[in-house]
């Protein structure tokens, strides 16, 4: 069985999304900040079918991201679409008919939904029995691989305060916010404990990695 493990840019204040987050503005007001460390990288535009792009100390970040992962879990708020019942079949996530994925995502609602099929093996799995079912569900579909939590903050809250993520990789960038939503909030008395285990310097970012003890 591979690692559960989370990959999320936070602002100095804490925020991983802005305020005000909306269909118009999915990482809140200013949000879009915390991944200009990544949007230039060769890794990273190659995973959304560019070319040319930036090597350096993030690179072997952005590579990890999605690499040797065989299922991913995401919340309501990342895949999008507006809070309660499916509107109707047409909204079909933030990345076009290809996300960059490339694996079974498990998305975490209330409401029910079919499986939703994408081009470049990416099929959306909806999941309405909680944390735990999703994570049972991604391990199964990941074989020996990693399963990945692509957040957003309130899904990363749940996982961290059940204690069920083994690895988390916070990428710092130099900017405030001032508001939104926060990565370490709601994750009552017993919160998890965590070992740093990496510390890596790169240009616009500090990435740090923790264990779960």
């Amino acid at each position: 069985m591979g690692t559960f493990k989370m990959s999320i840019s936070m602002s100095l204040d804490g925020y991983v999304a802005g305020p005000d987050q909306s269909e118009q503005h999915p990482l809140g007001i200013g949000g879009e900040q915390l991944h200009e460390w990544v949007v230039p990288l060769r890794a990273f535009r190659e995973g959304h079918g560019e070319e040319g792009g930036e090597v350096n100390a993030s690179t072997p970040i952005a590579e990890g991201i999605l690499g040797n992962v065989g299922a991913v879990i995401m919340g309501r708020n990342m895949f999008g679409g507006g809070p309660g019942p499916w509107r109707d079949g047409s909204w079909k996530g933030w990345w076009g008919d290809d996300p960059p994925f490339h694996t079974p995502v498990f998305v975490l609602t209330h409401h029910a939904r079919e499986p939703l099929e994408m081009k470049g093996g990416t099929t959306f799995h909806f999941v309405t029995d909680g944390i735990e079912s999703a994570l049972g569900q991604a391990r199964t579909a990941a074989g020996d691989k990693d399963v990945s939590l692509g957040g957003g903050a309130e899904a990363a809250q749940q996982y961290l305060a059940a204690g069920l993520l083994d690895e988390v990789l916070v990428s710092i960038v130099p900017v405030l916010l001032g508001g939104g939503s926060r990565l370490f909030d709601n994750l009552g008395d017993n919160k998890p404990a965590l070992e740093q285990v990496e510390a890596i310097e790169a240009p616009g970012v500090t990435h740090i990695r923790y264990m779960r003890l």
